[in-house]
C-alpha cells in the first residue's frame, strides 16, 4: 500500500480568512487567495479520506512580543514600524530601529541591541529575508491561531472515518528568531530546542512515498519549509514531493518570492499539481 501522507503549513484563520490580521490574498475580493485555497484543500482531503495515510499540519506561534512584530522595535522618536517595514543590520547599526529597551541584558550577546546586531547580520549573511514586520498574527490562545474552519472539519471528517490523529507541529514561540520554516527557526538559538533542526519530523516525512504538500505562504513558509526538506532529504526523495498549487497563495507584494520558489522547485525534481482536479 503506497503511504501518502499531507504536510500542510500554517492553514490558520489569521492568513486564510478574510478577517484574519495577515490575511493571504485581498480581503476585499471573496473566494480568492487562501479562503479560496482553503476550500480546495478541505474538498481534496474529504474525497482522499481513505487514500491520506497521514496529516502532519504545522502552525505558526507567536507571542504579542515577538521580534517580526511592531511592539519590539522603535526609532529614535518612540515611534514602532509600521507592519512590511524591512529592518537590515545597517538599520539596527545606525539606530534607525532599536529593540523595545536596547539596554537589556542578554547574554551571551550583552544586550537586547547586541543581540538584534548579530540576528539581522546572521539573517544577512545566512541569504535569508531581511527582517519583515509583520502586523500582529497567529497569537497562542487567539481566533487567529486556530485552523481554517473548511480545513479542521476536513481534519475532523478525515479522523473519524480513518482513526487518525492529525500531526500538529508548532513553531514561532521563540520571540528572538523569525521560523517561516516549519524545521528549524531561521536563525536557531541554541539554548532554545524548539528552534533547533526538527529532525524526527524530517525523517516521519522522509518515510513517505509520496508527499503532498500545501499551505500559507507560498512566498514564505511554504517556501522556507520546502527548502528544508530538499535540503535535508535524499536526492531521490525529492522525487515523491508533490506541490499541490492551487492550495497556496503568496502574500500580497510578494508574489514574485512565490513565483520563484515554484520555478525553483519545479528545476529540482519536484512535481505540481492541482488539487482541484487531481484524486490519489
Amino acid at each position: 500500500m503506497t503511504r501518502t501522507e499531507l504536510l500542510i503549513i500554517d492553514p490558520q484563520n489569521d492568513f486564510c480568512d478574510r478577517r484574519g490580521s495577515l490575511y493571504v490574498g485581498d480581503p476585499n475580493t471573496p473566494n480568492t487567495g487562501a479562503e479560496k485555497d482553503g476550500a480546495i484543500l478541505a474538498d481534496f482531503i474529504k474525497r482522499n479520506i481513505y487514500v491520506i495515510f497521514d496529516i502532519h499540519c504545522t502552525q505558526d506561534s507567536h507571542r504579542t512580543m515577538d521580534v517580526a512584530h511592531p511592539i519590539f522595535w522603535k526609532n529614535k522618536f518612540g515611534q514602532n514600524p509600521p507592519p512590511f517595514t524591512l529592518i537590515s543590520d545597517d538599520d539596527v547599526k545606525k539606530s534607525i530601529w532599536g529593540p523595545f529597551n536596547s539596554n537589556i541584558k542578554c547574554p551571551p550577546y550583552g544586550t537586547l541591541l547586541d543581540r538584534m546586531v548579530h540576528y539581522t547580520e546572521t539573517l544577512k549573511k545566512n541569504g535569508k529575508y531581511v527582517l519583515c514586520i509583520w502586523p500582529p498574527h497567529c497569537r497562542i490562545g487567539t481566533w487567529g491561531h486556530n485552523i481554517y474552519l473548511p480545513v479542521m472539519e476536513a481534519f475532523d471528517e478525515w479522523e473519524a472515518k480513518r482513526f487518525g490523529i492529525v500531526d500538529y507541529v508548532t513553531k514561532g514561540s521563540n520571540l528572538f528568531t523569525e521560523h517561516y520554516s516549519a524545521l528549524e527557526a531561521d536563525v536557531p538559538d541554541p539554548e532554545d530546542p524548539t528552534t533547533l533542526l526538527n529532525i524526527n519530523l524530517i525523517q516521519t516525512l522522509e518515510r513517505a512515498d509520496v508527499l503532498l504538500v500545501s499551505g500559507q505562504a507560498k512566498s514564505h513558509c511554504v517556501a522556507y519549509t520546502l527548502r528544508g526538506l530538499v535540503k535535508n532529504f535524499g536526492k531521490d526523495s525529492v522525487k515523491k514531493i508533490i506541490l499541490l498549487i492551487d492550495t497556496m497563495s503568496s502574500v500580497p507584494g510578494f508574489e514574485k518570492l512565490g513565483d520563484d520558489f515554484i520555478d525553483e522547485m519545479v528545476s529540482i525534481g519536484v512535481q505540481i499539481r492541482e488539487a482541484a482536479t487531481f484524486n490519489l
